[in-house]
């Protein structure tokens, strides 16, 4: 019993209380309905479990966070923070803000711009302040924060999809980026001056996916999330320049020829189409902006006291890095836009329309460049994505084992990781073609509503008082603009249709 006393008096500390957090919850891959022990409920360190009981003696025997990836290290500072949330934030979806602008206009693509800007930048800060609770227990797991506010079924129920839809389907989402921008790569390097190709096999698109994943696994071997900070920062890097590359290149090569800032809205079609079209608009910009669900994550990886909490690091680095993002999306959506005009194309938006109009005024080496780019953020972004994914694998592990994981099967369970990503990459190579269906049910609740909600149930401020009024309605905002996302999705895939084509990526 005596490990048990240690164990009590070291969880009474208050400063070992800032350093558990999550450890007392269940796997969130355990069945839905599980019963999840918070601290007010537990049984009283000072009366020892019952012998006999040993499901009661697990329950006290909780995981330690030094154990799990997310949270083994944290030794984690702003720059750090900065690192990660410029790779996870920025990314390709950005490209795609000129085809919103196409269709809204300059003022109204503008405004909104701005609005999801700074709606998403305000529920970031309030995901920040929940973080840590008075009692000095961190959430450092968007799931259980979710838990911990709305209570275990109903978090479980409204936020483990989106979460692990946001982890795990990115990670496919770069696979298929990321191993098409390599075959795109190698048909620039092997395509002579004359237009002929060279001689080389041209591997198809399952074999350069299979390459990406491989090389995405081995940099996964990095035990945890603060280990990655080095790995970020290439990400973060790469997304900064292939976005200004691409904007500045843009404007510096000049317009093509007939280009118009005519709204692509047609005027014969019905009142339905058009109100549409701007919702998939909107839905674009919505979209721009990721990477809600690792916040918590990317926090947890910060040093706290009672003098120093991780808040002030934390606000820092998203200072940093919003600060950079801003100075990417804006451009790339204003010049972008006064680039291409109506002429961009709709798939990929400038991935697509910079080789496109300039193949002939930029050398091959500008063009590869740009491909590395992308695919260098796209492996960096992947690593960031798949841990919580590695951290709730490794958390079901301690549950039931009560001792941390070992080395080998760590290394089973990323390589697991990689081979379900990349047979769902496989399969469905088609996924991008549903991103504002998928990502209107799961990065808008929980970038745009799930934080006010939250932030409501947790800090409990001064019913019907302005704070009270304005999360509510900003919260309820968010879960319309879902539902209204989603079912403009559904339309278009509807009236368009979807090219599925299982297993030919």
């Amino acid at each position: 019993m005596g490990k048990v006393v240690d164990e009590s008096e070291y969880m009474r500390s208050e400063v070992a209380l800032l350093h558990f957090s999550d450890a007392n919850f269940k796997s969130p891959l355990s069945p839905l309905f599980i019963h999840i022990h918070d601290d007010d409920d537990q049984t009283s360190f000072d009366s020892e479990p019952e012998p006999s009981s040993t499901e009661q003696q697990n329950e006290q025997q909780h995981p330690k966070d030094e154990w799990l990836p997310l949270t083994e290290s944290r030794n984690g500072n702003a720059y750090y923070a900065a690192f990660h949330i410029l790779n996870s934030n920025i990314g390709f979806q950005a490209l795609m803000l000129p085809l919103a602008f196409s269709t809204l206009g300059w003022i109204w693509g503008s405004v909104c711009l701005s609005i999801a800007f700074i709606w998403q930048l305000y529920t970031i800060f309030l995901l920040i302040e929940l973080h840590e609770s008075v009692s000095g227990k961190r959430h450092s797991r968007y799931l259980f924060l979710a838990m911990s506010a709305f209570g275990e079924r109903l978090g479980k129920v409204a936020a483990l999809f989106p979460v692990m839809y946001l982890s795990g389907g990115s990670c496919v989402m770069f696979i298929i980026t990321g191993g098409g921008t390599m075959k795109l790569l190698f048909k620039i390097l092997c395509e002579n001056d004359n237009g002929t190709t060279c001689g080389a096999h041209s591997p198809n698109g399952v074999e350069w996916f299979l390459v990406f994943t491989c090389l995405a696994i081995l940099i996964a071997q990095l035990p945890n999330l603060n280990s990655m900070a080095a790995v970020s920062l290439v990400g973060a890097v790469a997304s900064i320049s292939y976005c200004t590359i691409f904007w500045s290149l843009s404007v510096k090569k000049g317009r093509p020829m007939g280009v118009s800032y005519k709204t692509t809205l047609v005027p014969q079609e019905s009142t339905l189409v058009k109100i549409s079209d701007i919702l998939n608009a909107i839905g674009i910009i919505v979209l721009a902006f990721r990477g809600h669900n690792l916040v918590l994550e990317i926090q947890g990886t910060l040093p706290s006291n009672l003098k120093e909490t991780s808040k002030e690091p934390m606000r820092r680095g998203v200072t940093i890095s919003y600060i950079l993002i801003a100075m990417c999306v804006f451009p790339l959506s204003i010049a972008g836009f006064w680039a291409y005009g109506n002429k961009i194309p709709s798939d990929r938006g400038l991935l697509t329309a910079f080789p496109q109009f300039h193949k002939q005024q930029v050398t091959k080496f500008s063009i590869g460049a740009i491909y590395v780019l992308v695919i260098l953020h796209c492996l960096s972004s992947f690593q960031v994505y798949a841990m919580p994914v590695f951290d709730n694998l490794e958390l079901r592990y301690t549950s039931l084992k009560n001792q941390k994981c070992p080395r080998w099967l760590r290394t089973c369970f990323r390589l697991f990781f990689g081979g379900f990503t990349f047979s769902i990459a496989v399969t469905f190579p088609f996924l991008p073609s549903l991103a504002a269906l998928i990502g209107g049910m799961t990065l808008v609740p929980l970038t745009y509503a799930y934080p006010c909600f939250m932030w409501l149930a947790i800090k409990k401020p001064r019913t019907k008082g302005i704070v009270w009024w304005f999360n509510l309605v900003l919260g309820c905002l968010g879960m319309v603009l879902s539902v209204v996302l989603v079912a403009a999705a559904i339309r278009t895939l509807a009236d368009k249709g979807l090219n599925a084509n299982f297993f030919k990526p």
